[in-house]
């Protein structure tokens, strides 16, 4: 009599949890470090052109966000309820889940579409009364948005990869992308090799090919079976519950990170009427301070499968002491970035030709933001907590306070008492307010925890 064979324990229940979540963590931080370089590389090569058109990319940042969100908020929903279910041994729901998500992000491309072709332009001449700094950026916004099905799709299968544990084939998709487009953005900028010369509208196209090629080398290796969460064309038929699900907590995911996006829109109003190179400094913050939160962010989309899987599981001591590494692992990345910014920002800023007015706001803007960084951890950890809970609102709540409660409210104020330092002061105000609520909140879900044995 042959004895049957148990199935291998998984290791997002059992491996000790700083390794567990550092091996998890590194493939998706160099990803989202990587996805960040997209934006930074068009701009440091931009900026050669000149500060109107540094000032025209830096107007579509709002708009790629929104597109950004919208995926990657599907793909926190999926991502949630995937790790649920397969922390809890239910297969086929987990492939109905990754199913629909499939579905919404095509419906979701079709929609951006829509709102490039016909919405950008308005959308930016409200920001800009420069013909041609409105003509730049109506160019890269629309291109990057009629093909934005590269990254909608592309998340999709990330979060299914990632929902697992296995993060390495994202970040490798993602890496190759990255040096497609950092290669072909000079050749198409400034026409080299045969090449026309683009401006903005080749570092556009170079962004999309590189997006395109990630896709395409993520479908290749999800097609051969690297992930057990299948996307099954006959549950790609609209169900109503599972995608209510989904939406559940990708709503207030999506409205978290459109946030910046409309925070960008609120202060570009703000810096246009005091400053049109506050403008451009901002966009250079905004930009740099990716490489910050880009990576965290990275830490968090490894920590939310863990999180799951261990609720899942009922193993609420070990759910909590990831939550607890993965604010030791942030709070030192947050350092790091925090020690940049203060120590050398004019070294930093030289990468894109920032001189005079540009470097010393720029400089400024900068040192005063990154004092908020550290206190910043609890925010970001907490938010992504809530979120691989199914807990939308608490998420959706800390980050109303770290962007569109504080920020929106003082900004107008502050920059009458203290010109442009008055607004980058309201950064670090509103990350202290989230850390204390984002606190509160998550003793109250440690407290409701059956057993109470976390």
């Amino acid at each position: 009599m042959t004895e049957e064979k148990k199935p291998a324990a998984n290791p997002m229940g059992t491996k000790p949890v700083m390794r567990l979540l550092l091996t998890m963590a590194i493939p998706p931080m160099i990803s989202m470090f990587t996805t960040s370089m997209y934006n930074i590389v068009d701009s440091m090569y931009v900026s050669a052109m000149g500060e109107k058109a540094l000032t025209a990319v830096s107007l579509v940042f709002p708009l790629q966000n929104i597109i950004l969100s919208v995926a990657v908020g599907v793909g926190v929903g999926m991502n949630s309820l995937i790790s649920r279910a397969v922390g809890a041994g239910r297969g086929e729901e987990a492939d109905e889940v990754a199913s629909q998500a499939m579905l919404a992000g095509l419906l979701h491309f079709v929609g951006v579409v829509l709102i490039g072709l016909f919405l950008a332009k308005p959308y930016l001449a409200m920001y800009t009364k420069d013909a041609e700094i409105l003509g730049m950026s109506t160019t890269y916004g629309r291109i990057v948005m009629c093909a934005s099905f590269g990254t909608l799709i592309y998340i999709v299968l990330e979060k299914i990869f990632q929902a697992e544990g296995i993060m390495y084939v994202p970040m490798g998709c993602q890496l190759v992308g990255a040096v497609v487009n950092i290669i072909l953005d000079p050749i198409m900028i400034f026409g080299k090799f045969g090449c026309p010369k683009m401006g903005v509208a080749g570092a556009a196209i170079a962004t999309v090919i590189g997006q395109i090629v990630s896709l395409v080398l993520i479908v290749l290796l999800y097609r051969r079976g690297v992930s057990q969460v299948k996307v099954r064309l006959e549950y790609m038929r609209f169900n109503g519950v599972i995608m209510g699900n989904i939406y559940k907590i990708a709503i207030p995911s999506t409205l978290v990170m459109c946030m910046p996006s409309i925070l960008v829109s609120v202060l570009n109003g703000i810096l246009t009427s005091a400053s049109q190179v506050g403008v451009a400094a901002f966009g250079l913050y905004y930009k740099l301070q990716t490489f910050v939160y880009q990576p965290s962010s990275g830490l968090v989309q490894a920590l939310r499968p863990i999180v799951g899987y261990n609720y899942g599981a009922r193993n609420y001591k070990r759910m909590n002491e990831t939550v607890r590494t993965g604010l030791l692992v942030v709070g030192v990345i947050m350092t790091v970035g925090t020690v940049l910014f203060l120590a050398v920002p004019g070294f930093i800023l030289s990468f894109f030709h920032a001189q005079g007015e540009l470097l010393t706001i720029s400089t400024a803007c900068l040192r005063i933001i990154s004092t908020g960084f550290i206190i910043s951890s609890v925010g970001v950890v907490l938010a992504g907590t809530f979120e691989a809970l199914g807990i939308g609102k608490y998420s959706l709540s800390i980050s109303l306070l770290r962007q569109m409660t504080v920020i929106p409210i003082l900004a107008p104020v502050m920059v009458r008492i203290a010109g442009l330092n008055g607004i980058w002061v309201t950064f670090p105000l509103a990350e202290i307010a989230a850390a204390v609520a984002g606190g509160l909140l998550y003793r109250k879900v440690l407290r409701h925890l059956p057993g109470k044995n976390a």
